[in-house]
């Protein structure tokens, strides 16, 4: 790692507490595994950060990208040389001359409920409580499992749906738990939703490091931040998802482990309103996370999914 001669990187990020907590982890593990380089922070305004009036379907195909676009213009602009995401914010295309150079070891996969005082798990929230959630793909497994639950929309960062929460407007939100930990807000979490209970999104708890694909010695200093088995299990989702369509129009969830030295996949196709959900499992050698998405996107467009994803 001592043959560049980079001194200094300066990586694009959102301005949100959470997107910023995210690049100084990683700004201080580049400092920290190669010393002489000093890491800068650039604080770029996305049309995710912008539009807050507007739920991610509603904003149907302008939604791809949302959270990405301007950062990935400032690293191909040469203005940035690196930005860092939430996984589950990169779309599967990436724009020509960007590449994934680094995918960090994951936090916690799981949803979380946050409910207000007195409700002390799922199963107590009361009939027809209200529910803060921008996720299309909680909405329809929480909805599965109680259609009498009111799922609306919520958008803004951690603080701003907190605060909404303690201001009554909702009964409970359900937030990943990976952005509630990284924030210290892991004492709001009323309870872990198990992966069975609800799927998470592709790359939920995974930063991943964009750079350009040229760019030989960032891409060197990003790779020491790899975490191999996250991102094969990542690979594995996103060919799913990729497989799919991709997109946020449609609750789509995928869940990648690797155990006894295979690589375990978990993915789950549905309609908004619960009513049908195709769920499906598939493994494989872990060299080969790209062919198992795909199968299992294949497996379930047969058994139905293909339904679900046409839009009227």
């Amino acid at each position: 790692m001592g043959r560049t001669l980079i001194q200094r990187i300066t990586i694009g990020t959102r301005g949100s507490k959470l997107a910023l907590w995210q690049t100084n982890w990683v700004k201080s593990e580049i400092e920290r595994r190669h010393s002489g380089i000093e890491v800068d922070v650039k604080v770029i305004s996305t049309k995710g950060d912008r539009v807050l009036d507007v739920s991610l379907p509603a904003l149907g195909q302008q939604g791809k990208g949302l959270f990405t676009r301007e950062l990935e213009e400032a690293i191909l602009e040469h203005r940035v040389d690196l930005a860092v995401h939430s996984l589950k914010d990169l779309p599967t295309e990436l724009p020509i001359g960007l590449k994934i150079g680094a995918i960090c070891e994951r936090e916690d996969v799981r949803d979380a409920l946050v409910a207000r005082e007195g409700i002390g798990s799922f199963d107590q929230l009361p009939q027809g409580a209200r529910v803060g959630t921008s996720s299309l793909r909680r909405q329809a497994q929480l909805r599965a499992m109680r259609s009498d639950l009111v799922i609306d929309p919520v958008r803004g960062n951690v603080d701003t749906r907190l605060r909404k929460l303690d201001q009554g407007e909702f009964d409970a939100l359900v937030l990943a738990a990976a952005g509630l930990h990284r924030l210290s807000y892991a004492d709001r979490i009323t309870e872990y939703l198990s992966r069975e209970f609800v799927l998470p999104a592709v790359g939920q708890g995974a930063l991943a490091i964009e750079t350009r694909a040229a760019d030989s010695p960032v891409n060197e200093i990003v790779l020491s931040l790899n975490h191999e088995p996250t991102r094969v299990a990542c690979t594995a989702e996103r060919a799913f998802l990729e497989g799919l369509g991709g997109g946020c129009l449609v609750p789509i969830a995928a869940y990648a482990t690797i155990e006894d030295g295979l690589l375990r996949l978990a993915g789950l196709v549905a309609r908004p309103d619960g009513s049908e959900t195709v769920r499906g499992q598939r493994q494989g050698a872990v060299d080969d996370a790209q062919s198992v998405g795909r199968y299992l996107a294949d497996e379930l467009m047969s058994r139905g999914a293909n339904r679900i994803l046409v839009r009227e």
